[in-house]
């Protein structure tokens, strides 16, 4: 592992990403339609609409910028051209991402109007998609890689050998220096005890059960009469075998490994600061969402384990899925990136099962398009906490 290489792009800002991407960010829905149009004018920009940002508040608009600036300040991301309705908060979005010293426009509609902000911004675009496809790229060491990690349409095959096999990556990463990360909140629920003992602390422990405990007042208390049965445990997760919320949790939490400890309790979307290691992000466990959170925070690969087969990709963060279930494999092949469904054969064991995927995830850092890219996979899903005002 120590002597693993890729090829990557160094950043202005020493990270190093793994795509080259030239993104068109709205700041809020009303500038979608004006980015799609610049990334339709310009070939080899990636325009990235979503539903929000008018009248949020609070913690919500906080999340809201964050995830913005996150996505922008990406190192798979080359340059950014950013448009919003009014400039104010469009410059907003440009200074935090001018921060990381890369490329970075601005331009807001009013006053000025949709066509001639078309057509500025895609002047612009066009320079930086000419720069950033005469980038080359470099070897950087594997430790340089940033992973995340989630976990989808979870069965009894996921808990056994696919996410054990992500934790036997995580272990190997932790060993070489890496930064990585894991998520969702509510589907550690009934393991979140043991969760917490990986924590390599105790005020870190303490701190990641207030943010579960967080989680159960604010959601499942004030809706605990409800019928969540569609929820946790999803009708998918049923099907596949898991009964309960708990069994459920305990295979997600086999994705960190059987050594690492994690470091840091993280907001969602927010950057880790505490060097290399295992953090814990609070995020949903809806997979666009939380692989969106991951990708603002900086992280430059998604390793997904998947039992009855999930089919999620990002526009910035390249997306590996796995998975051990072999009817899986048969029926949504063409999902799949990593066939780990030896394990339960007896055909490979599980340090052989992270070694593959390690290769799987190199290969894709050198270029190779994953399932999800290749299938044009791009969920941007922004996450909001509370109505709009």
């Amino acid at each position: 592992m120590s002597n693993k290489t890729f090829m990557g792009f160094r950043r202005e800002n020493g990270r190093v990403g793994i795509r080259n991407h030239v993104v068109i960010l709205p700041l809020d829905d009303l500038s979608n339609a004006a980015c799609e149009k610049v990334a339709n004018n310009i070939d080899g920009c990636l325009a990235l609409p979503h539903a929000y940002g008018r009248l949020q508040f609070g913690k919500d608009l906080d999340l809201h910028f964050r995830t913005l600036i996150g996505t922008g300040a990406n190192p798979n991301v080359a340059a950014v051209i950013v448009i919003g309705i009014e400039p104010k908060w469009t410059g907003r979005v440009v200074d935090g991402i001018a921060k990381t010293g890369k490329p970075v426009e601005g331009f807001a509609i009013e006053g000025h109007g949709e066509i001639k902000i078309v057509a500025d911004a895609s002047r612009k675009a066009m320079e930086m998609v000419q720069k950033a496809t005469e980038m080359q790229r470099e070897s950087c060491d594997l430790s340089e890689l940033w992973v995340s990690t989630k976990c989808g349409e979870s069965d009894t095959t996921s808990g056994l050998a696919s996410n054990p096999t992500v934790g036997n990556v995580i272990d190997k990463m932790d060993d070489i220096g890496a930064y990585t990360c894991f998520g969702e909140t509510s589907e550690l629920t009934g393991a979140e005890q043991v969760c917490a003992t990986r924590a390599a602390t105790p005020e870190i422990a303490k701190k990641f059960i207030d943010t579960w405990q967080a989680y159960m007042d604010e959601v499942i208390e004030p809706h605990k009469t409800s019928d969540l049965s569609d929820s946790q445990p999803t009708a998918g997760n049923i099907a596949g075998g898991l009964t309960t919320i708990e069994e459920k949790a305990f295979g997600n939490l086999q994705k960190i490994g059987k050594t690492t400890k994690f470091i840091e309790v993280l907001e969602p979307a927010e950057a880790p600061t505490k060097g290399a290691g295992l953090y814990f992000m609070d995020t949903s466990s809806a997979a666009a969402e939380c692989v969106t959170l991951q990708a603002a925070a900086g992280f430059a690969v998604h390793l997904f384990p998947t039992g009855q087969g999930n089919i999620i990709g990002n526009p910035i963060e390249p997306v590996i899925k796995l998975t051990a279930n072999p009817k899986t494999v048969r029926e949504m092949g063409e999902h799949v990136d990593f066939d780990c469904s030896g394990i339960l054969r007896g055909e490979m064991n599980l340090d052989e099962a992270g070694d593959g995927l390690i290769d799987m995830m190199v290969r894709t850092a050198n270029g190779r398009l994953t399932a999800a890219e290749a299938l044009k996979h791009r969920e941007y899903v922004m996450t909001k906490l509370y109505r709009s005002a």
